[in-house]
């Protein structure tokens, strides 16, 4: 990989293990910040930061010039409206690509999508990167456009598309909430059907994400051109996938407690969405667990093959899902977040 990066999203979650893992390489890292981010988390590993916005391409120009690759995290996972999400996960894919591609220096950008983009998988069958994409969330079709944003410049710019599984690890506070029900003795399993999800922890993360950028294929010039229709595009997940009820016992071991597993009906968890909703609206903070969420969340199974990046990246976890488990659980009581 290239001595000079930028990363955008830097101080997110999966951004702060993304870095870690780059410094950790040798690599001179740019963070991409804005005016309110909080940057202690950075600070010590010696990285630099660069202030600008994915939402303002006029200050995109200097943070991606003098860099070699990007990896583009910024996003939104939530937002009262769904222009909010499409303004940002697409506009500011956009308007990134755009800047790189007329940078004047040629430079490889790994875009961070997510397994929302495609949807849920069929039953009994891992969805591949060859399969067409149909999401079911607001998030997930603003992921998708996003994607194709980048798409765009594909003939003047070697991109490669990421899609994460559930990304699960320290410094996260999505998944944190099924721990800190499960650390009051309760998982709480919405719908009646059985549901199994492909995971991956940040770190192992942040591994395939440097492979994707040092040997990832790339997007085709136009699509039109490519035989296949995944090429430069990866899944990142363990290859196994828990049920959703399975996850809480995994939790609780972790955590040195005891749990109570607790299916509820579709409709209720259709109807605690709707109330977070609303109450979202009316607070003007955007809430995690709303409608579109519900929406993914009650869709089926998101199982996804990570044949592809094993084959093609050499990628594999370093740890299984219960061991990064059971390290992110240990991490949130050391930090006194349980």
């Amino acid at each position: 990989m290239t001595e000079r990066v930028l990363v955008t999203g830097a101080t997110g979650f999966i951004g702060t293990h993304l870095v870690q893992a780059l410094v950790k390489t040798g690599v001179e890292v740019i963070c991409l910040v804005r005016s309110t981010s909080n940057t202690s988390r950075l600070e010590i590993l010696g990285v630099s930061f660069i202030e600008g916005d994915i939402t303002r391409k006029e200050s995109l120009v200097e943070a991606v010039s003098p860099v070699d690759t990007v990896f583009h995290l910024a996003g939104s996972t939530a937002a009262i409206k769904a222009e909010t999400l499409f303004w940002v996960n697409e506009g500011g894919t956009r308007n990134l690509a755009e800047a790189c591609a007329q940078s004047g220096k040629q430079k490889r950008l790994v875009v961070v999508s997510s397994s929302a983009a495609v949807g849920p998988s069929s039953p009994g069958r891992a969805m591949t990167e060859e399969d067409p994409p149909k999401p079911v969330s607001h998030y997930g079709r603003s992921k998708l456009a996003g994607e194709q944003a980048a798409r765009y410049w594909a003939g003047r710019l070697p991109i490669t598309i990421v899609r994460p599984a559930i990304v699960f690890g320290e410094y996260d506070r999505d998944v944190f909430r099924m721990f800190e029900m499960v650390a009051h003795g309760w998982h709480i399993v919405p719908g009646l059907k059985k549901r199994y999800y492909s995971l991956i922890h940040a770190t192992d993360l942040a591994k395939a994400l440097i492979l994707a950028a040092r040997k990832g294929e790339v997007l085709p010039a136009q699509i039109v051109d490519s035989t296949s229709p995944g090429q430069g595009i990866y899944f990142i997940a363990d290859a196994w996938s828990p049920s959703y009820a399975e996850l809480g016992p995994l939790m609780a071991e972790a955590l040195g407690r005891k749990v109570r597993i607790l299916p509820v009906p579709g409709l209720v968890a259709w109807g605690v969405a709707f109330i977070n909703e609303i109450t979202a609206r009316l607070r003007s903070q955007p809430s995690i667990l709303n409608l579109d969420k519900a929406k993914e969340g009650l869709a089926g199974s998101w199982v996804y093959s990570p044949k592809k990046a094993e084959e093609q990246l050499g990628f594999a976890p370093d740890a299984t899902v219960f061991d990064r488990i059971y390290q992110t659980g240990k991490w949130y009581q050391e930090q006194g977040w349980l």
